[in-house]
C-alpha cells in the first residue's frame, strides 16, 4: 500500500489486516444468516463465533492503528479524517455482529417461502460492506480511485433498501398473527442496517478523498 503511509510498512499491513477483518466478516455474516435460514444451526454458531473473533480483531487492528498515528505523530493533517474512517469502518462489522447476535437470542421463526428474498437481503447487505473496504483501500492508496467504488455501494444500498421493502411487504402478506410480522420486520430491518452503516462510511469517504487530493 503505497502512498499515505509509504514508510510505515507495520502500519500500512495493519491497515490492510483491519480492512480484510471487516471484509471477512461482511462474508461469514451472509454465510452465517444463509446457515439460520436452511435450519443449520449449529454451522451457524460456528459462524457467529468467528465474526466475534473477526470483530475483536478489528478492534484490536483499530486501537493499535489509532496509537501509532499518535505516538509517531503521522499525517498530522490527515490523521483526523484517518480515524474517522477507521472508526466507521468498524461500525459495519459491529452493526453484522450485532445483527448475527440477535438471530442468536431471538431465533425467530422464519416464513417458509420467503428464503430467496432473505438471501437476497443478506447478499445486498455483504455487497454494500465490501463495495465500502475497496473504497476504503483506495482512500490509501490512490484517493483518485475512490469514486470508482463509492457509486456501487450507493447502488447496493439502494438495492438492499428496495429488497428489505419487498420482503416487509410479503411478511405482511402472510397469514401470521401480528406480533411475529413485526418481529420478522424488525429481523429485515436489522440485516438491511449493515448496508446503511457501509453507506455511511461511503458518504464521509467521499469527502475525505476531495480533501487528499486538493
Amino acid at each position: 500500500m503505497p502512498g499515505l503511509f509509504e514508510r510505515t510498512r507495520e502500519l500500512t499491513t495493519q491497515i490492510d489486516d483491519f480492512l480484510d477483518a471487516v471484509s471477512e466478516g461482511a462474508l461469514v455474516f451472509q454465510k452465517g444468516v444463509g446457515d439460520y435460514l436452511s435450519g443449520d444451526i449449529e454451522c451457524f454458531e460456528e459462524r457467529f463465533a468467528t465474526i466475534h473473533e473477526l470483530e475483536n480483531r478489528a478492534d484490536e487492528l483499530r486501537r493499535d492503528i489509532e496509537n501509532q498515528l499518535y505516538r509517531h505523530s503521522l499525517i498530522p493533517e490527515s490523521r483526523g479524517d484517518v480515524l474517522d474512517l477507521l472508526e466507521n469502518m468498524d461500525d459495519v462489522i459491529n452493526t453484522a455482529k450485532n445483527t448475527m447476535s440477535l438471530f442468536m437470542v431471538e431465533r425467530p421463526e422464519m416464513v417458509p417461502g420467503l428464503e430467496k428474498e432473505w438471501l437476497d437481503l443478506v447478499a445486498a447487505a455483504q455487497q454494500t460492506a465490501e463495495a465500502v473496504v475497496l473504497a476504503a483501500r483506495a482512500f490509501f492508496r490512490d484517493p483518485r480511485s475512490v469514486n470508482d467504488h463509492l457509486h456501487k455501494v450507493h447502488f447496493h444500498e439502494k438495492e438492499g433498501d428496495r429488497l428489505a421493502m419487498d420482503l416487509k411487504r410479503k411478511i405482511f402478506e402472510t397469514d401470521l398473527d401480528l406480533a411475529r410480522k413485526i418481529h420478522l420486520r424488525y429481523f429485515a430491518l436489522n440485516v438491511d442496517r449493515v448496508s446503511d452503516a457501509a453507506e455511511d462510511v461511503a458518504d464521509k469517504l467521499s469527502i475525505y478523498a476531495i480533501k487528499r487530493t486538493i
